[in-house]
C-alpha cells in the first residue's frame, strides 16, 4: 500500500486522502482518511464541505470500518449517519460537537470509545443498535438536552460517568441484557425521576445516580440475582448493604435493621434528607456515605459501629450534633470524617467509653453527662415556678422533656438549656417550667437537641 496527499510525493506505506460524500456539490463534505490492510479509519473532517454527513460504508473498493479517534471533534456537523460497516467509534470522535442534533446509527457498530459524544450540548435523543456491546467513560456526558435513550438488545456494560449532567433526561430504564452498570453513570441528571434496572445487572459500581435531585425512586426487576429495591432506596439482594438513596427522597429515613453496611457516597448530596436513623446492626460506614447532606441537623452512630471513612459527613452544614453510643470507631488516615461543617458543630461521647478526646476527625467532641441536680438548693419551687439546676460538661445543648402519664407518655419539649454557666471545668443551668400548676403530675426527662 501507499499514502498519498493530493499531489504530494509517495511519504509511508498507508494511503491517506479526501473522500467526498454522497451530497451535492456544494455541500458536499470532506472526510480525511487512511486505508491500511484493505480497511478504511475515518481520520478527520474539514468544515467547510457541509454540516450533514453520510459516512459512506464503502469507498474506493474498501470498507469503512472505524472512526478514529477526535475525527469530528469540536465540529459544527448537525447531523450524522454511521452505517453499519463501522465497528469503532473512537476516543473523543464527536466530542464538543455543539450543533449536532442527530446521529443515526446502523447495526454494526460495536465499540463507542471515551467521551465519543461528550458536550454534544444540542444532541436531544440516540438510538442504540443491537449491536453495540458496551459504552466507555463519559461517552455521552455532558449531552445537556439528551432526553431519551433507547438501549440496544446487545449492550452489556455502561461505563463510568456514561450520562453524567444530561439535565433533560427524565427516564432511565435499564434493559435485562446489561450486567454492568458504572459509577456516576447517570450523576447529576437533575430532570431523572425515573430509573429502573433490569434483571440482568449484576455489578453497580460508585453511586450511578448520584445528585439527581428529582429521583424519588430507583426500581429493580425482582428478578434481579443481585440487587433490590425497598421504598425506592437500592440495596444488595439480601439488604445488608445499602447502595444508593435517591437524592429526590425527602424527610426522615429509618435504615432496615438489617443493614450492616452502607457504602460509600450512599446518600451524598440527598439535601432533601432531615433525619437519618441507623440501627445497631450497622458496622461501617463508608468514605462520602453523607457528604454533603445540608439537610442534616443531628445524627446518632450506634455502639455497633466500629469505622467510619474518610468524608463520610463531609460539608453538612447544617449538621449541630453528632451522638456517638460506643468506643470511637476507627477511621482510615488522611481525609477526615467531618469537615466543612458549621462552627458550631459538636459531637458527644458517653461516659464509660473509649478512644475519646477533645476532637475526633475534625470534629470537637465533649461528654454528655448531664445531671438534674435534686439536692441542691436550687430544686423545688421558686417564684411561682418549679425548677433545677441541670450540670455538666461545658456547653452542653440540653432539651428538657416533659409529660403527664409515665404509662401512656407523650413528652412535649419545654426548654432548651445550654450549660454555659461553669462550676470548674463543668457548666451549669437552671430550668424552671411556669407552668407546673396546670397539671397534677409532671414528670421531666433530658435529652439531646
Amino acid at each position: 500500500m501507499i499514502r498519498k496527499n493530493l499531489g504530494t510525493k509517495i511519504m509511508k506505506p498507508i494511503l491517506r486522502m479526501l473522500l467526498l460524500i454522497g451530497l451535492p456539490m456544494a455541500v458536499q463534505a470532506q472526510l480525511t482518511f487512511t486505508t491500511n490492510n484493505g480497511a478504511i479509519t475515518i481520520t478527520g473532517y474539514n468544515p467547510a464541505g457541509g454540516v450533514v454527513v453520510n459516512i459512506p460504508s464503502l469507498t474506493n473498493g474498501y470498507p469503512v470500518t472505524s472512526i478514529e479517534t477526535n475525527a469530528f471533534d469540536g465540529s459544527s456537523l448537525v447531523n450524522v449517519t454511521i452505517p453499519g460497516s463501522i465497528v469503532t467509534i473512537g476516543d473523543w470522535a464527536f466530542n464538543g460537537c455543539q450543533s449536532l442534533t442527530n446521529v443515526t446509527m446502523s447495526y454494526g457498530v460495536a465499540n463507542i470509545g471515551n467521551y465519543a459524544f461528550m458536550a454534544c450540548t444540542n444532541l436531544t435523543g440516540i438510538t442504540l443498535p443491537d449491536s453495540v456491546t458496551n459504552l466507555e467513560l463519559e461517552s455521552f456526558a455532558i449531552c445537556e438536552n439528551l432526553n431519551s435513550i433507547t438501549f440496544g438488545n446487545g449492550l452489556t456494560s455502561i461505563g463510568d460517568d456514561a450520562f453524567r449532567d444530561c439535565f433533560s433526561l427524565t427516564n432511565v430504564s435499564i434493559p435485562n441484557n446489561v450486567t454492568s452498570i458504572g459509577g456516576d453513570a447517570f450523576s447529576v441528571c437533575t430532570s431523572l425521576t425515573n430509573a429502573t434496572i433490569g434483571s440482568g445487572v449484576t455489578n453497580v459500581l460508585d453511586n450511578p445516580f448520584l445528585d439527581c435531585q428529582n429521583l424519588a425512586a430507583i426500581a429493580v426487576d425482582n428478578n434481579n440475582p443481585a440487587f433490590s429495591s425497598v421504598d425506592g432506596v437500592l440495596f444488595n439482594k439480601s439488604q445488608t448493604f445499602l447502595e444508593e438513596y435517591p437524592a429526590g427522597k425527602t424527610g426522615t429515613y429509618q435504615i432496615s435493621n438489617s443493614v450492616t453496611l452502607i457504602a460509600g457516597g450512599a446518600f451524598a448530596y440527598c439535601s432533601g434528607l432531615t433525619g437519618v436513623i441507623i440501627p445497631n446492626s450497622v458496622t461501617n460506614i463508608i468514605g462520602t456515605a453523607f457528604a454533603n447532606c445540608y439537610g442534616l441537623t443531628n445524627i446518632t452512630i450506634p455502639a455497633s459501629v466500629t469505622f467510619i471513612g474518610g468524608g463520610a459527613f463531609l460539608n453538612c452544614t447544617n449538621l449541630g450534633y453528632v451522638f456517638f453510643e460506643g468506643n470511637a470507631p476507627a477511621t482510615m488516615g488522611g481525609m477526615r470524617v467531618f469537615s466543612g461543617l458549621n462552627s458550631n458543630a459538636m459531637g458527644y461521647y458517653l461516659l464509660g467509653k473509649t478512644g475519646w478526646s477533645s476532637t475526633y476527625s475534625g470534629l470537637p467532641t465533649v461528654l454528655w453527662n448531664p445531671q438534674a441536680q435534686t439536692g441542691d438548693s436550687s430544686f423545688g419551687v421558686q417564684n411561682n415556678q418549679f425548677g433545677f439546676n441541670i450540670t455538666g460538661s461545658s456547653n452542653l445543648v440540653i432539651v428538657v422533656e416533659a409529660c403527664t402519664n409515665l404509662a401512656n407518655s407523650t413528652w412535649t419539649p419545654i426548654s432548651t438549656n445550654t450549660l454555659n454557666t461553669f462550676i470548674g471545668t463543668n457548666g451549669s443551668s437552671y430550668f424552671s417550667d411556669s407552668q407546673w400548676t396546670n397539671y397534677p403530675g409532671r414528670y421531666y426527662r433530658l435529652r439531646s437537641p
